[in-house]
């Protein structure tokens, strides 16, 4: 008999609940009274549990009709997302829209474009990725995700078509411990071959062979751009780092700019949306890409 349970007998059941009387369900449902009662008569029999108390002259709900309505409820809502995302995918909308983000872009540029996903696209899933050089376009080349932003590693394979984005001030600098912190002027390449550099390694081979503003033949390569802030703060090297993600420590005097050999004094870094030709962006996923121009 619960097997025959309908979705129809369901929502009858809420809105007697909500309306407070048969007749006032049935005005909102469109139908007569009787069907009404007669529709909750028929759930009460299916269930073997008498959800409304009709010896009062409205219906009021018994213990176990209000533990149940908590799961008439949820069945509703659960079948309107699930119509309202097939109607989505009908009308061309990503039923899921996967993102791989270049470490080295803004973190408060990413969440306003996630929250834009959420209010406008709410039955688009999304995921994010945070990668570093090739593991940006890994990811979209195996499609694991539909888009990517990418920065650190600016080689755009053949199978991948590329937007800009933008331009990410970048700053070179140490830990106010470092040895380097109380250099005046440009260090030359000497002294900044003293010192271990921190760098970003990639985790893919995509970058295999190149070699991105490493300037010191001492290295220490990290594959963590939280990592390498520690390293940086901790005075155990010197690095180039993003500066958005360094200004407080920068305004604080825990972290300190120089200037190095062979580096321009205003450094910026190329960001790219990048996808796949052959499967290119839909509705959630070029708004998504918009708010990041935003």
């Amino acid at each position: 008999m619960l097997d025959a349970v309908t979705l129809d007998q369901l929502r009858t059941f809420i809105a007697a609940a909500d309306e407070g009387s048969f007749s006032a369900a049935g005005r909102k449902l469109r139908r007569a009274q009787s069907v009404v009662s007669q529709t909750l008569a028929n759930l009460e029999a299916q269930l073997g549990v008498k959800l409304f108390d009709r010896s009062a002259r409205y219906p009021q709900l018994t213990d176990e009709g209000r533990s149940l309505l908590v799961d008439a409820r949820s069945v509703a809502d659960t079948i309107d997302g699930f119509k309202a995302r097939a109607r989505a995918m009908r009308e061309g909308l990503e039923p899921e829209l996967a993102v791989a983000m270049d470490v080295m872009y803004p973190m408060q540029d990413l969440t306003k474009a996630a929250s834009h996903s959420r209010k406008t696209f709410p039955h688009t899933a999304l995921r994010i990725y945070v990668e570093v050089l090739g593991g940006v376009i890994k990811l979209v080349l195996d499609r694991t995700c539909n888009i990517g932003v990418i920065g650190s590693l600016p080689i755009v394979p053949e199978e991948m078509q590329a937007e800009p984005l933008g331009d990410i001030p970048f700053v070179t600098v140490v830990g106010s411990p470092h040895p380097m912190a109380g250099i005046r002027g440009v260090a030359s390449k000497s002294a900044i071959g003293k010192h271990v550099q921190l760098v970003l390694t990639d985790r893919t081979t995509l970058s295999e062979g190149r070699s991105y503003s490493v300037l010191s033949p001492l290295t220490w390569r990290l594959a963590d751009l939280g990592a390498k802030l520690a390293f940086l703060r901790a005075g155990l090297g010197w690095g180039h780092m993003p500066l958005h993600m360094v200004k407080a420590d920068l305004d604080a005097g825990t972290l300190v700019k120089i200037r190095v050999a062979d580096t321009p004094r205003s450094m910026l870094m190329s960001m790219n949306v990048v996808f796949r030709k052959d499967t290119p962006p839909g509705p959630a996923g070029r708004a998504f890409i918009a708010q990041l121009r935003c």
